[in-house]
């Protein structure tokens, strides 16, 4: 499908609907539709990506600004009306090539009225593709814009729905906004939220993004980190059973344990056949996560410490330890930890970690896990933003399925 994105301007300039606009460009292009970009401002910021700068887009063009400042004093003259068709006759022709339209802040603001005007027109005539308006901002709703709008046309466009276009905010409370505005059930706009490049927020290395995607770790909920090698002293096999527990309360649970095979004791090949039957015989392919069966790579420090950022909680069972470092990269990594009631952690995380008896029944330490999770709002928060405003499940849920309904 080709889609085309409208705005004032686009990446390298920066600003919250240019990163919007960048973000959906690239979720696009992933998805197999070939993305333009038309602006006023910007240049190509992906090779996949074309950017078309049309300089009469641009909100701050010289010839944009004259005609706002008539507008901003009340005055509709015919510099209005010749800068609209100036725009049309640049970039009417350029959009009919696309399957889809979506223009992002130009049904909203007052920055570029003729272009707002031209796409109204175009759109009400049928001489355009499929257009979405995703509004970010609402100049009528906001006090500090009100001196400069006036009643009637032009700025009417910007509170008048359009019934030949799909309107889409970012937050219920512009959805609530805009319909008030428009005089329409709110059920008739879309609400789809901004969100979060996990990747690029915590800098990931390339391996660990290849991973996260390999074994679909960003739909676990919680995700359980447990980094140590596969030797029995380690007792992961209780971590596997805890996860079982978990899951009855947290059916997306899932446990990442990170180490390969012990290399100093031959013993340790068997235990990791036995640790991969036992997970099996408990049915948690898919939610148990070895990285020595995932991967043949080696994993270096560099990615432990991105999967302690991915994580949500730290369980670590281990029967004996000389010192613990996990119990201090959870600790500077901000996760709440769940570890064995054995003295070498007692000594490092105090009465600031959760401890567990290492006879004590798994389902007894799930509820205890699982009760601290629930008690904590950072980590709630924190697991609610990973699942829902990360861009990834923003266009799975939201995005994708919209342009097919559009469209198709």
């Amino acid at each position: 499908m080709k889609i085309a994105l409208l705005h004032y301007s686009a990446p390298p300039v920066v600003g919250g609907v240019e990163s919007v606009l960048a973000h959906h460009a690239r979720l696009m292009t992933q998805d197999g539709h070939a993305v333009e970009i038309f602006a006023g401002r910007g240049r190509t910021f992906d090779t996949r990506i074309p950017v078309h700068v049309l300089p009469r887009l641009d909100s701050r063009n010289a010839e944009v600004l004259q005609v706002k400042q008539e507008l901003d004093d009340g005055q509709y003259t015919p510099a209005f009306d010749a800068l609209r068709e100036r725009i049309q006759n640049e970039l009417a022709g350029e959009l009919r090539r696309f399957d889809l339209v979506i223009a992002h802040n130009i049904a909203s603001l007052h920055k570029n009225l003729p272009l707002a005007a031209m796409l109204f027109e175009a759109c009400k005539a049928g001489s355009l593709p499929p257009l979405i308006l995703w509004h970010h901002d609402l100049a009528w709703s906001t006090p500090r814009y009100r001196h400069e709008l006036h009643d009637g046309h032009p700025w009417d466009l910007l509170r008048s729905a359009w019934p030949c276009a799909v309107h889409v905010v970012v937050s219920e409370q512009r959805r609530s906004q805009l319909s008030a505005l428009h005089g329409d059930s709110e059920a008739s706009i879309r609400v789809v939220p901004n969100g979060v490049d996990l990747g690029a927020f915590f800098k990931l290395e390339p391996q660990t993004t290849r991973l996260v995607n390999d074994l679909k770790l960003a739909n676990a909920d919680p995700l359980f980190l447990l980094p140590a090698r596969l030797t029995p002293r380690k007792n992961i096999e209780l971590a596997l059973q805890i996860l079982v527990e978990l899951r009855h309360e947290f059916p997306r649970a899932a446990l990442l344990i990170t180490g390969p095979e012990g290399p100093h004791n031959p013993a340790n090949a068997a235990y990791m056949r036995k640790l991969l039957d036992l997970r099996d015989q408990l049915n948690l392919r898919g939610a148990a996560h070895f990285l020595a069966e995932a991967t043949a790579e080696s994993i270096p420090d560099a990615l432990i410490a991105d999967f302690y950022q991915l994580a949500d909680a730290l369980l670590f069972p281990s029967r004996e330890e000389g010192f613990g470092i996990p119990i201090i990269e959870a600790a500077i990594s901000c996760k709440p930890v769940f570890c064995a009631d054995i003295p070498v952690l007692r000594e490092l995380g105090g009465d600031e970690v959760s401890y567990f008896h290492l006879d004590a029944e798994p389902r007894a330490i799930a509820h205890q896990i699982a009760d601290r999770l629930g008690s904590e709002a950072t980590s709630r928060l924190a697991r609610r933003a990973k699942q829902s405003y990360t861009w990834d499940s923003i266009y799975e849920r939201h995005i994708g399925p919209l342009i097919r309904e559009v469209v198709l």
